[in-house]
């Protein structure tokens, strides 16, 4: 049962997230199986008629709170510094970088920061419409009844009326050429009027080499319109490992030592870092306590 202090928390994380839009129903209109009557509703505290599924359906939708304190990266912090310049210039880049550097969680705090941001993570398995609906599903347009090429248009014009819109394709070379080729489309239309950034590890450069050398469709317009650069970010060090475990309450040195002893043996993948970390305190709590 969802009490009135949950409730509270859920309505505060829904109004955040309707800022991030240019209006409220392009916000509803990015929430699935919700409807403007219960946004409404919801932010106006009348929540007689609001079912415990609706509270929870929205909730899993919007950004949570969590213990878990961010420590600023060299890493995050130029991720953030390029994504900003990205959103003011409607500048397009390629950010690389290895899996647990933190891609991810920057790109997350960016999107809840900023209007008129929106984080797509893409996949494998994305077909041209799944792409194109998500697209759409984030910026905040309604493609019921509509065909892909329609789609794309709504979502264009959408971001051509917005102030500094940006993109952010996360996990972008996991995207087939396919589904890529429609980013050409998207920078043909949005240059100069919408800014994007592709997020990746670095496994995209050699698929990008490949490809150019192979002459495959596509690849060299894709390449040109990221300015032929893809823009690496700083591994993680061990001094940020450090102050991450201190951020985290982590302060005992033989602790603090054996974190980073385990971090460094897998390239100091923050993922691992934050298991770590947990797996210390847990020790410590429990020899305290005997």
């Amino acid at each position: 049962m969802i009490n009135t202090e949950q409730k509270e928390q859920i309505r505060a994380r829904l109004e955040t997230y309707v800022k991030r839009y240019p209006s409220q129903t392009k916000a509803v209109n990015s929430l699935k199986g919700t409807s403007a009557g219960t946004v409404s509703s919801i932010l106006n505290r009348k929540w007689e008629l609001i079912s415990e599924d609706m509270w929870m359906k929205l909730s899993s939708q919007l950004d949570s709170a969590s213990e878990w304190q961010l420590c600023r990266t060299s890493a995050f912090n130029s991720l953030m510094l390029y994504m900003q310049d990205a959103k003011d210039e409607s500048n397009v880049m390629w950010v690389t970088g290895p899996a647990g550097i933190g891609k991810s969680t920057a790109a997350g705090v960016f999107c809840r920061e900023h209007k008129n941001v929106f984080l797509v993570t893409c996949s494998e398995d994305m077909h041209k419409s799944d792409f194109i609906r998500e697209l759409a599903s984030k910026v905040g347009v309604r493609s019921i009844g509509m065909t892909v090429r329609e789609t794309l248009a709504a979502v264009i014009d959408a971001l051509v009326r917005m102030d500094s819109p940006l993109l952010i394709f996360d996990e972008g070379d996991k995207l087939t050429d396919t589904v890529l080729y429609y980013y050409i489309s998207l920078y043909n239309a949005l240059e100069d009027k919408c800014g994007m950034i592709f997020l990746s590890t670095n496994y995209i450069q050699e698929r990008m080499r490949k490809g150019l050398n192979r002459g495959k469709k596509g690849y060299d317009e894709i390449d040109s319109r990221i300015c032929r650069r893809f823009v690496p970010l700083d591994l993680v060090n061990s001094n940020e490992v450090e102050a991450i475990c201190q951020a985290n309450g982590l302060l005992d040195t033989a602790a603090i030592r054996t974190v980073k002893q385990e971090a460094a043996s897998c390239g100091n993948d923050l993922r691992r870092v934050k298991k770590s970390i947990h797996k210390e305190l847990k020790k410590l709590s429990l020899k305290d306590a005997r």
